[in-house]
């Protein structure tokens, strides 16, 4: 690996352990083996090296929800079933993600207070609904229309970060992917009753 491999794979680290506020330059050097300079020569400054592995982290947690990705599923795309086995496999990441899912809120909260911050975390949340919008659908995301992105994929990621703030503040009354596929199921009902 090169310095800037280096310097990402530390700079992941470092956020894991201490949370993007608290992680310094000399941090991510210590922790990549690398120098001071590599970080403005390779990421422009110490923020942007932090949201790129910030992303990256969470790039990784975004793979392992979809529960076709390695493993067959006979679950239509489109359905509650879907729904259901999608939403138990993103649940599933939350122990072994939980320092990446805090990470994300302390970004949230502080994005306006880091200049530079705040563009390329809205450009992550884009990329993230289309991938989400896929995961729920079975489109590819290079086939999905922006329509879709922006309706379904809008809904499915503003239920994901409800979802991660009840299983960060206690997970032994958070919404399970059954009790969230019941609710959908008597919402679309009573849309069927009423519309």
């Amino acid at each position: 690996m090169g310095h800037r491999e280096d310097l990402l794979e530390g700079a992941k680290r470092c956020l894991l352990e201490k949370g993007f506020l608290r992680t310094t330059a000399r941090d991510v050097v210590r922790e990549s083996g690398t120098n001071l300079a590599s970080i403005g020569y390779h990421y422009g400054s110490k923020d942007a090296l932090l949201v790129q592995a910030y992303i990256s982290l969470i790039e990784g947690v975004g793979e392992r929800f979809d529960p076709g990705a390695g493993v067959e599923t006979t679950q239509p795309p489109g359905s509650l079933e879907r729904f259901r086995e999608v939403m138990a496999a993103i649940i599933a990441t939350v122990p072994e993600a939980r320092a990446i899912w805090l990470l994300s809120f302390e970004l949230m909260f502080q994005d306006e207070r880091l200049e530079g911050v705040r563009g390329r975390l809205a450009e992550a949340q884009r990329e993230g609904r289309a991938g989400l919008a896929s995961m729920f659908t079975g489109i590819p995301e290079a086939d999905l229309d922006r329509e879709t992105v922006e309706a379904e994929g809008r809904l499915y990621q503003t239920l994901l970060n409800g979802l991660m703030v009840q299983w960060l503040f206690d997970p032994d009354t958070a919404t399970t992917a059954e009790q969230l596929t019941e609710g959908l199921r008597r919402v679309i009902a009573g849309v069927g009753r009423n519309g």
